[in-house]
């Protein structure tokens, strides 16, 4: 078998609009990619290496080109490479590969049922209640919206959102930015105007807090949850967690994390940082097993890769396998 080569490279890719949070904005994705090849196939995977966890796109690049020539295996990557970004981006790359060489589709390698097309949120960013109604508003063909909060004027922000689109179906991110005081009440009021989902109330070092409260609408943790081998902990805190490839390190962990979330009782959201198509694709295999699917990143960029995703209406088709898999 010829020897693997690998290549890695940063890329940027603007924004359609400004990306806000409750811990900053963005105009642009900062993503890295990996390439592995043998003489005939290249596979790739792409990773958003993310400040929260101390990470940088020119740290993981480094990371990526020291990687030693027998880590360029699935299992020994698991095995031997603590789940980041760049074990992610090279996880990804190494089921690309594999599907290249092997005739077969990632997602009969990984035992799953043919894809199925899998609805998308779409993501509000964090703004004023004005802006935000406007935005929802002014996307009248998606049918599931995930709100950003996490500052001061939540509750305004919520039934703003909910008066413009009465018909749309609101999940929100609250990205750690309540407080565990605020808490009860603010979930009565996302109870109310009908939020199906609260994703990261709470800083992850201070979510303890979450299992004395009544929760009015059900809590995913997000920032609480990296993966499978931490789930258990989170039984009392958390109703759903999300599941995103650069938290889980790849693909690899990503499925085996569902499948221990869902025997633990968790409802499952399938997650992304703001990327491209080929960060995306993958994730669509763990959409498969999930309750929510957030993977808008390519709606959000002014442009996608070629052969990207095509999400129609909030509909996201399984990927070309020119793109990945």
């Amino acid at each position: 078998m010829a020897k693997l080569r690998l290549e890695a490279e940063i890329e940027r890719w603007p924004l359609a609009s400004e990306f806000v949070i409750s811990r900053g904005a963005k105009r642009e994705a900062q993503v890295v990619v990996a390439r592995v090849s043998d003489d005939r196939f290249t596979g790739r995977g792409e990773c958003v290496p993310y400040p929260r966890y101390g990470q940088t796109p020119e740290a993981t690049l480094a990371a990526l080109k020291s990687v030693p020539a027998e880590l360029l295996d699935r299992e020994r990557l698991q095995r031997d490479w603590p789940p980041d970004a760049a074990r992610n981006a090279l996880d990804c790359a190494l089921w690309d590969l594999e599907a290249k060489r092997s005739g077969r589709s990632a997602s009969e390698l990984a035992g799953l049922a043919p894809l199925r097309p899998l609805l998308t949120c779409y993501t509000i960013s964090l703004d004023t209640p004005e802006a935000m109604a406007a935005a929802a508003k002014a996307v009248p063909q998606l049918p599931l919206l995930k709100l950003k909060l996490g500052q001061p004027g939540d509750v305004e922000r919520m039934h703003a959102v909910r008066q413009a689109r009465p018909d749309a179906r609101l999940v929100a991110d609250a990205n750690e930015g309540w407080k565990a005081e605020d808490l009860s009440h603010l979930l009565r009021v996302a109870a109310e105007v009908g939020i199906e989902l609260i994703e990261q109330p709470l800083p992850a070092d201070a979510d303890a807090a979450l299992a004395g409260v009544e929760r009015h609408v059900p809590v995913c943790a997000d920032e609480s949850a990296h993966t499978s081998d931490g789930l258990a902990a989170l039984r009392d805190r958390y109703d759903a967690v999300n599941i995103k490839l650069d938290k889980t390190g790849g693909l690899t962990e990503a499925l085996h994390m569902a499948r221990e979330a869902r025997a633990l009782g968790f409802r499952i959201m399938a997650g992304c940082m703001v990327a491209t198509s080929l960060a995306m694709a993958p994730a669509v295999l763990v959409g498969q097993l999930a309750d929510w699917v957030d993977l808008d990143g390519p709606l959000l960029l002014a442009r996608d890769r070629d052969w990207g995703l095509e999400i129609r209406d909030g509909v996201i088709s399984p990927p070309d396998p020119r793109l990945w898999g």
